[in-house]
C-alpha cells in the first residue's frame, strides 16, 4: 500500500484548497482513511476521516463546517477539501490508511502514511 498526496501551497486567509492522496495497492474498501497534520513544534492533530466503506466521516471540531474529506473509488483517490482557511491551518497534511477500521481519531490506528504536503495559510 502505498500513498501520495499533493495540492498543498500557499493560500491567503478565507482562501481554499482540495488536497487529495492517490492510494495504490489495493481498493478503497479495503482500508479507513484519514487526514492528520502536524505543525512545527506540535504534534500531528487529527483532522477527518471516513470508515471502509466511507459510510461515516468524522472531523476534527477545529476543522467542522470547513473541510469535506470525500474519496473517489474509481480513481483510487481520498481528497480533503479545505475552505476558509485560517492561519492556524498552517502544517503539513499527511493521509493515512487504516485496516483495522476504528478509532480512526487516534495516529495508533493507521498502518500507512503519506509523505505529507504543506499547506501555508499567510496573507
Amino acid at each position: 500500500v502505498f500513498l501520495v498526496e499533493y495540492g498543498g501551497g500557499p493560500v491567503q486567509p478565507g482562501g481554499s484548497l482540495i488536497l487529495s492522496c492517490v492510494h495504490s495497492g489495493g481498493t478503497l474498501n479495503s482500508f479507513a482513511f484519514g487526514w492528520f497534520r502536524q505543525a512545527p513544534g506540535k504534534e500531528r492533530e487529527f483532522v477527518a476521516a471516513f470508515s471502509r466503506y466511507g459510510d461515516s466521516t468524522y472531523y476534527a471540531d477545529s476543522v467542522k463546517g470547513r473541510f469535506t474529506i470525500s474519496r473517489d473509488n474509481a480513481k483510487n483517490t481520498v481528497s480533503l477539501q479545505m475552505s476558509n482557511l485560517k492561519a492556524e491551518d498552517t502544517a503539513t497534511y499527511c493521509c493515512a490508511a487504516s485496516q483495522i477500521g476504528w478509532g480512526l481519531r487516534s495516529v495508533s490506528s493507521y498502518d500507512t502514511w503519506g509523505q505529507g504536503t504543506q499547506v501555508t495559510v499567510s496573507s
